[in-house]
């Protein structure tokens, strides 16, 4: 590969993906522009990223778009006498694009398909943090990704969804029999049924409505074309039944970043319970919980209450590839429960 190509590859995963900007390859930039004297390395990273064509059909936002390319021209300033005549006109066209609270983030699969996810520019969105993508769930879908045998031909049930990126990357890439995506808040499961189906899963109707208000569901069942069957389902912690659990029929379960608030954790252990004995004619499934230590006091607090359960657990060794654009200086564990 030349170097051009190796380092516009560089910038292309964490760019389509929104990384922090200060996270890029900016110094083998850098160093391949005063070695080189020319603007093909430019002209390359330019064209894998915002001229890429995920890019131009599924935009980081316009802040993002604006920043990189004002720090791209910056380094080309710094070793050129001329403007590069299409950084400035890229650079034109994001400057007339009108803001939006949403922007879309591509995360690349090793297999050159690609998660496309409408995400929120916020952090925290109409009372909600679910409408964004958090590193435990890209922690735990690069796993899933290095040990899709667990999920091949399974039934998978992941609890607090978010927006989808675990469970679309599995659908994809892990063929699963089934997977099952849940959550409570009403624009989280909207935004995730619009992910889904932006990622070439056709939405049908199915045939059951039920009332949530009681622990029940309202449910929609998604269907690909010689993929798994995907469901979209409503889910209350607080009061679903274990006879709606084992409607469910999981042989795996998922969790990515539910353990971050002292106040979920006793819901969070009554479902894993209720799993243990809701599939009557069959084993318990298999628990898999990732999650961020953001404060020691909540994990211990977790254990805690999975030791009181009878709920056995142990830490599994996480992926070393860093496929997928999460802090790798941050502390995310994954842990496989044993209910």
């Amino acid at each position: 590969m030349e170097e051009p190509e190796r380092l516009a590859r560089g910038f292309e995963r964490g760019f389509l993906a929104g990384r922090r900007l200060a996270d890029l390859p900016w110094e083998d930039l850098e160093l391949e522009l005063k070695n080189s004297r020319d603007s093909s390395s430019l002209l390359a990273v330019l064209q894998k990223t915002v001229l890429h064509p995920l890019c131009l059909k599924y935009p980081p936002s316009v802040k993002y778009r604006r920043c990189f390319l004002t720090e791209l021209i910056k380094k080309h300033e710094g070793v050129a006498d001329e403007p590069l005549d299409a950084l400035y006109e890229a650079l034109g066209n994001v400057l007339n694009a009108e803001e939006s609270t949403h922007c879309y983030k591509n995360y690349l699969l090793p297999s050159g398909d690609a998660v496309t996810l409408c995400e929120s520019t916020a952090i925290i969105s109409q009372g909600t943090t679910g409408l964004v993508t958090w590193d435990a769930g890209l922690y735990l879908a690069e796993w899933a990704l290095e040990n899709s045998a667990v999920f091949s031909g399974r039934s998978v049930l992941e609890l607090g969804s978010g927006i989808g990126l675990t469970g679309i990357a599995i659908s994809k890439a892990c063929r699963p029999r089934a997977y099952t995506f849940s959550d409570h808040h009403q624009l989280v499961l909207q935004q995730l049924s619009e992910n889904i189906h932006l990622n070439g899963f056709l939405l049908e109707p199915k045939a059951h409505s039920q009332d949530a208000a009681k622990g029940q569901s309202c449910t929609a069942e998604l269907v690909e074309l010689q993929g798994p069957n995907l469901t979209v389902v409503e889910l209350d912690w607080n009061s679903v039944t274990k006879e709606q659990l084992a409607d469910l029929r999981p042989e795996v379960v998922l969790a990515a970043d539910v353990v971050y608030d002292p106040q979920l954790i006793q819901a969070l252990t009554g479902v894993l319970q209720k799993l243990s004995i809701c599939n009557s004619d069959g084993d318990p499934p298999e628990v898999y919980i990732a999650f961020a230590i953001r404060n020691p006091d909540t994990y211990h607090l977790f254990q805690t209450e999975l030791d009181k359960a009878g709920i056995r657990w142990q830490v599994v060794p996480g992926s070393q590839k860093n496929l997928f654009p999460y802090d790798s200086h941050a502390n995310i564990t994954i842990l496989k429960l044993h209910l």
